[in-house]
């Protein structure tokens, strides 16, 4: 057992050593110049290979989904990945790599904010190109960045804080309604509402504000919790907000002014893709400016020993009051795109599983940690998708994942790393050259 065991650290060491020596180089804009080349290619020539290659459709999913309802169809579907996917992702980023480490040094010369648009317009065309194939790609994408959105403002307070809060789907409870009140009684004829009060070709432009005053909602919230709660030490924060987030949801399921337990509709189409796409990178800035602010090291202090830093001259009450009425904040504004996204919002949406799935998220991806709360988000939420057609099984084999996590990596995949954007956008070559 110990000999196959060294015997596969080996073949993993050797595989490590032979992608760091051939891939170092090469400069996330080389990546980022491969994606959409790889959704432009799936586009023109996606449909075909997939019929030759014996597939009833395009893999929707990278061809998860396709492979548990018909398992023979693996083998194709790991030819279609590879020629679609990974063989042109792989060659465009090698062979851009000594143009693009001149392109992003010369970039970072004349301006980091600049080199940052760049980098966020590759993502987003290869985001845009890939889930412009199909609408269920769409949604699925859509409700990914919301769902990066809500890990990362909990992440503040579960993860920066080290409190334990069960509020969130609270939070998006009230920024959903609070936003979707906005913008359907102004811009729609409904039966609750009415007639619209202003013209449809001014919903756009106040989509902003609906979002935000359903953040300040949530915040609202959130301060009824905080007052109470941070008046006392231990766990009574996670009992308290465990209770807020049933009273807002019993609340919304008897407020028949806004459809009471049946929930709320004919929300406007307004979360288009670079609107959510804009938001979520907006939420990540400001979040991880927060956490690496003197607020943010105020927050690891009070997580680390509260007597200490209340001994340092940190105001503990203040900071928490803060951090929890940010997290609120972007919890709020996740939960007014998600109802715009959609277009329909229900009480029930918003119960212990949605609190499952939130805390799931957190944990899996890593405590203080901004990569950590992305990566959790993302393969959470394309793996629940990827494992839809095992129904009532993914809910078993989720929780095992998340076991299995807590037992050997107990603080997620990747914990207490900070988000340094400008080291990732930074050419390789001189990294090696140094070497």
């Amino acid at each position: 057992m110990e000999a196959n065991s060294s015997k596969k650290k080996g073949r993993i060491s050797r595989v490590r050593h032979w992608c760091s020596k051939h891939f170092s180089d090469v400069p996330l804009l080389s990546w980022l110049i491969g994606a959409p080349v790889a959704a432009v290619l799936e586009d023109f020539v996606g449909t075909p290979l997939a019929l030759g290659l014996g597939l009833p459709k395009v893999p929707v999913l990278f061809g998860f989904v396709l492979m548990l309802k018909k398992p023979l169809l693996i083998p194709s579907i790991l030819i279609y990945m590879i020629l679609i996917y990974i063989l042109p992702v792989v060659v465009t980023a090698k062979l851009t790599a000594p143009l693009f480490n001149r392109l992003a040094s010369k970039l970072l010369n004349v301006s980091g904010r600049l080199s940052v648009v760049i980098h966020l317009l590759l993502l987003y065309a290869g985001l845009h190109l890939w889930s412009s194939i199909s609408a269920y790609r769409l949604l699925t994408l859509k409700l990914t960045l919301i769902a990066v959105m809500v890990t990362l403002s909990l992440n503040v307070i579960n993860g920066y804080m080290g409190e334990f809060s069960c509020s969130h789907p609270g939070f998006m409870a009230l920024g959903a309604y609070g936003a979707s009140v906005f913008t359907v009684l102004l811009f729609v004829n409904d039966k609750i509402f009415g007639p619209a009060h202003l013209p449809a070709y001014l919903a756009p432009y106040m989509f902003p504000i609906a979002l935000i005053l359903g953040g300040c909602l949530a915040s609202l919230g959130a301060l009824a919790i905080a007052i109470p709660s941070f008046r006392t030490r231990g766990d009574y924060l996670a009992i308290i907000s465990l209770a807020f987030m049933f009273i807002v949801k019993s609340m919304i399921e008897n407020l028949e002014v806004v459809g009471g337990p049946r929930g709320l509709s004919s929300q406007p189409d307004l979360a288009a893709l670079p609107i959510v796409f804009i938001w979520a990178v907006l939420c990540i800035w400001i979040t991880n400016n927060f956490v690496r602010s003197t607020m943010g090291k105020a927050l690891n202090a009070v997580r680390d020993n509260e007597l200490a830093a209340d001994a340092m001259t940190v105001n503990t009450r203040r900071t928490k009051i803060i951090a929890f009425l940010f997290g609120a904040f972007w919890a709020g504004v996740a939960g007014g795109l998600f109802a715009h996204v959609l277009r329909y919002v229900n009480p029930g949406t918003f119960g212990i599983q949605k609190l499952a799935e939130v805390l799931a998220m957190v944990y899996f991806g890593g405590l203080n940690s901004v990569y950590g709360s992305i990566l959790g988000a993302v393969s959470l939420s394309l793996l629940s998708e990827m494992l839809r057609p095992l129904e009532m099984l993914k809910w078993i084999i989720i929780p095992l994942l998340l076991i299995l996590l807590m037992i050997f990596r107990p603080t997620g995949l990747i914990s207490f790393k900070e988000f340094d954007v400008i080291k990732l956008i930074q050419p390789r070559n001189n990294s090696r050259e140094k070497s």
